[in-house]
Protein backbone atom coordinates (compact mmCIF):
# COMPACT_ATOMS: atom_id res chain seq x y z
CA UNK A 1 0.00 0.00 0.00
CA UNK A 2 1.46 3.54 -1.13
CA UNK A 3 0.74 6.06 1.31
CA UNK A 4 1.98 10.47 0.67
CA UNK A 5 2.12 12.30 4.01
CA UNK A 6 2.12 15.74 3.23
CA UNK A 7 3.15 18.46 6.06
CA UNK A 8 3.99 22.40 5.79
CA UNK A 9 1.00 24.73 4.85
CA UNK A 10 -1.13 26.98 7.57
CA UNK A 11 -1.83 30.41 7.44
CA UNK A 12 0.42 33.31 5.80
CA UNK A 13 0.12 36.76 5.23
CA UNK A 14 -0.51 37.68 1.80
CA UNK A 15 2.92 38.26 -0.30
CA UNK A 16 4.06 35.41 2.13
CA UNK A 17 5.86 32.34 1.84
CA UNK A 18 5.15 28.76 2.44
CA UNK A 19 6.54 25.30 2.08
CA UNK A 20 4.65 21.89 1.47
CA UNK A 21 6.23 18.75 1.55
CA UNK A 22 5.28 15.19 0.68
CA UNK A 23 6.75 12.00 1.41
CA UNK A 24 5.80 7.96 0.29
CA UNK A 25 6.14 5.13 1.83
CA UNK A 26 4.89 1.39 0.93
CA UNK A 27 5.98 1.63 -2.74
CA UNK A 28 8.74 -0.29 -3.91
CA UNK A 29 8.61 0.60 -7.63
CA UNK A 30 9.75 4.53 -8.52
CA UNK A 31 7.12 6.85 -9.72
CA UNK A 32 6.96 8.44 -13.26
CA UNK A 33 5.77 12.47 -11.88
CA UNK A 34 4.81 13.77 -8.99
CA UNK A 35 2.90 16.57 -8.60
CA UNK A 36 0.83 19.18 -6.38
CA UNK A 37 -2.94 20.21 -6.80
CA UNK A 38 -5.43 22.22 -5.25
CA UNK A 39 -8.51 22.70 -4.89
CA UNK A 40 -11.09 25.63 -3.66
CA UNK A 41 -14.07 25.51 -1.98
CA UNK A 42 -17.07 25.38 -4.70
CA UNK A 43 -14.19 24.79 -7.37
CA UNK A 44 -12.67 22.03 -9.31
CA UNK A 45 -9.34 20.26 -7.90
CA UNK A 46 -6.55 22.04 -10.55
CA UNK A 47 -2.73 21.55 -11.30
CA UNK A 48 -0.65 23.79 -9.65
CA UNK A 49 2.94 22.15 -10.62
CA UNK A 50 4.11 18.78 -11.73
CA UNK A 51 7.58 17.45 -12.08
CA UNK A 52 8.63 13.76 -14.10
CA UNK A 53 11.51 11.60 -13.08
CA UNK A 54 13.46 13.21 -15.87
CA UNK A 55 13.41 16.57 -14.41
CA UNK A 56 10.71 18.27 -16.58
CA UNK A 57 8.39 20.28 -14.84
CA UNK A 58 5.22 22.37 -15.60
CA UNK A 59 3.21 24.92 -13.55
CA UNK A 60 -0.76 26.10 -13.19
CA UNK A 61 -0.86 29.27 -15.23
CA UNK A 62 -1.45 31.21 -12.23
CA UNK A 63 1.66 30.54 -10.07
CA UNK A 64 4.08 30.38 -12.61
CA UNK A 65 7.48 32.73 -11.39
CA UNK A 66 6.28 32.35 -7.93
CA UNK A 67 5.88 28.79 -6.87
CA UNK A 68 8.76 25.72 -7.86
CA UNK A 69 8.44 22.47 -7.56
CA UNK A 70 11.12 20.23 -6.56
CA UNK A 71 11.43 16.61 -6.36
CA UNK A 72 13.86 13.52 -4.57
CA UNK A 73 12.66 10.43 -6.46
CA UNK A 74 15.43 8.51 -4.90
CA UNK A 75 13.08 9.08 -1.86
CA UNK A 76 9.96 9.49 -3.59
CA UNK A 77 9.56 12.92 -2.09
CA UNK A 78 8.07 16.26 -3.21
CA UNK A 79 8.00 19.99 -2.39
CA UNK A 80 6.17 22.66 -3.08
CA UNK A 81 7.73 26.20 -2.65
CA UNK A 82 5.42 28.96 -2.25
CA UNK A 83 6.04 32.63 -2.39
CA UNK A 84 4.33 35.70 -3.06
CA UNK A 85 0.77 34.39 -1.89
CA UNK A 86 -2.24 35.90 -2.79
CA UNK A 87 -5.34 35.40 -1.50
CA UNK A 88 -6.70 33.43 -4.49
CA UNK A 89 -4.00 30.68 -3.17
CA UNK A 90 -6.23 29.34 -0.29
CA UNK A 91 -7.08 26.29 -0.81
CA UNK A 92 -6.83 22.58 0.04
CA UNK A 93 -3.55 21.35 -1.41
CA UNK A 94 -3.07 17.67 -2.35
CA UNK A 95 -0.22 15.86 -3.01
CA UNK A 96 0.05 13.66 -6.28
CA UNK A 97 1.98 10.62 -7.38
CA UNK A 98 2.21 8.62 -10.91
CA UNK A 99 3.51 4.87 -11.00
CA UNK A 100 2.81 3.24 -13.92
CA UNK A 101 -1.00 3.68 -14.53
CA UNK A 102 -1.45 4.33 -10.95
CA UNK A 103 -2.38 7.72 -8.72
CA UNK A 104 -1.82 8.17 -5.22
CA UNK A 105 -3.02 11.39 -3.37
CA UNK A 106 -1.86 12.64 -0.17
CA UNK A 107 -4.53 13.48 2.06
CA UNK A 108 -4.22 17.63 1.58
CA UNK A 109 -3.37 20.38 3.68
CA UNK A 110 -5.14 23.65 3.97
CA UNK A 111 -3.40 26.69 3.05
CA UNK A 112 -4.92 29.85 3.88
CA UNK A 113 -4.30 33.08 2.42
CA UNK A 114 -5.46 35.93 4.61
CA UNK A 115 -4.44 39.23 6.39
Amino acid sequence: QVLLVQSGGGLVQPGGSLRLSCAASGSIFDFNAMGWFRQAPGKQRELVAAIQSAGSTNYGDSVKGRFTITGDFANKKVYLQMNSLKPEDTAVYYCNAVQGLRMYWGQGTQVTVSS
